[in-house]
């Protein structure tokens, strides 16, 4: 593989500083979520499972309808909450969707003491406090968890005292409780908030890190291509000239100027090649538009660009050629006719490909009357289309100038 071809494909394998930073700033912050999802799984299945057993001797000891609704309204959100966090998908959503179920079953709860009367021990809803509060934490930004870890205990807490008639002995245990159940759903906010902070600290840290080293790789990358061009402009200039010292018949003058064209388009193209050339990311013609209007805007211009049609996504480096080669046509239009008459067509042929179309009411003028030396259009439009297997046609008389640029997928 020649020099610049490898340095080229090089470039390519680079990624920009924004694609890196992306693809890497929230992997720490991802992975934390995925142990606080799995460590609330394996505590809410303990404390449900006990739950569940209590239930089930509620039942057997006092068949309720109301009882068995609310077993379901709490259970299945329990159950979808620990098959998202096993899986790591949807736990946000069910996880939300439990706390507020159990929030509303214990709201309600009052409802079975009224049919059969408060029971020894622990019904088996109050087992699941705190459950209700580290879903919370998985779901919900940090003010809502706030409120799950103060309110949920203090909905226990009036539910506690409802069911022993706010009788004197209900108070204190019912104290001790929620004290107990407030404190350890604080602490299991705060810890939540802690391992986020931590992980969103080297999150943040190595995104830096990685986005400073892509820069430092993405210059020194392009200085190799400058030295590499640089080396390759100078043989060709060298050689162009020599050529030229030593032209001494009509075929040999031709040679040399054939040499020296190319050379000069090299030259015209050196700053696009490196510092535009970028990535080949694919861009819609919104962006192409997006990029003529804004070049209209910087040259004074006063036309319009017409949008007919759609083209799809199409290679960044065409574009980026459609987008130049379409500037020099504006700036060659706004020199030479004044802009008069000027109007830009970005036309797309579905998935064949896209057409940029620039006209002026201008003099006109005689391609073949155009110096060897004049790359305005040799150089900026038709070798940079032709780059990217692209096409020029230029339509020039006394009524004005069509420059039609054309791109085709195949």
């Amino acid at each position: 593989m020649p020099a610049d071809a490898s340095l080229r494909a090089a470039w390519g394998q680079i990624p920009s500083p924004g694609a890196t930073e992306t693809r890497f700033e929230r992997f720490t912050g991802k992975r934390m979520e995925r142990i606080l999802a799995t460590v609330v799984a394996i505590g809410s299945a303990i404390l449900g499972a006990q739950a569940l057993v209590a239930a089930f001797g509620d039942l057997a000891e006092n068949p309720s309808i109301t009882q068995l609704v609310l077993l379901l309204v709490v259970y299945v959100p329990l159950i979808g909450m620990l098959v998202a966090c096993v899986i790591g998908r949807g736990v946000r959503a069910m996880s939300g969707l439990f706390a507020v179920a159990y929030v509303a079953a214990l709201a309600i709860w009052p409802l079975v003491i009224e049919e059969h009367g408060a029971r020894d021990g622990q019904p088996w809803i109050f087992f699941m406090v705190n459950v209700a509060v580290v879903a919370a934490m998985l779901a919900f930004p940090m003010r809502l968890q706030l409120v799950w870890a103060f309110g949920v205990p203090l909905v226990y807490g009036y539910v506690r005292l409802v069911e022993g008639e706010f009788t004197g002995t209900y108070w204190t245990t019912t104290a001790f409780d929620v004290s107990f159940t407030l404190i350890l759903g604080i602490v299991i906010i705060a810890l939540g908030w802690v391992f986020r902070s931590v992980a969103a600290g080297v999150d943040e840290a190595r995104g830096q890190a990685v986005a400073s080293y892509a820069s430092v790789a993405a210059g020194a990358a392009a200085e190799e291509e400058r030295v590499a061009m640089a080396a390759l402009m100078h043989d060709s200039v060298l050689a162009a000239l020599i050529a030229a010292e030593r032209a001494d018949s009509d075929r040999a003058r031709d040679l040399a100027v054939a040499m020296a064209r190319e050379a000069l388009t090299r030259l015209a193209n050196t700053e696009a090649a490196v510092a535009q050339e970028g990535s080949d990311d694919p861009v819609g013609t919104a962006q192409i538009i997006a990029e003529l209007r804004r070049a209209l805007s910087e040259l004074g211009a006063d036309a319009i660009v017409e949008e007919r049609g759609t083209a799809g996504l199409i290679p960044g480096r065409v574009a980026r050629a459609l987008v130049l080669a379409a500037r020099q046509a504006i700036g060659n239009a706004i020199t030479h006719a004044h802009g008069r008459g000027m109007h830009v067509v970005a036309k797309g042929d579905g998935d064949d490909g896209v057409t940029l179309t620039i006209i002026d009411a201008g003099p006109g003028f005689d391609m073949e009357a155009i110096g060897e030396d004049r790359l305005g259009i040799r150089a900026s439009i038709v070798a940079r289309m032709a780059a990217v297997a692209g096409s020029t046609d230029i339509d020039s008389n006394d009524a004005g100038t069509r420059v039609v640029l054309r791109w085709d997928r195949a």
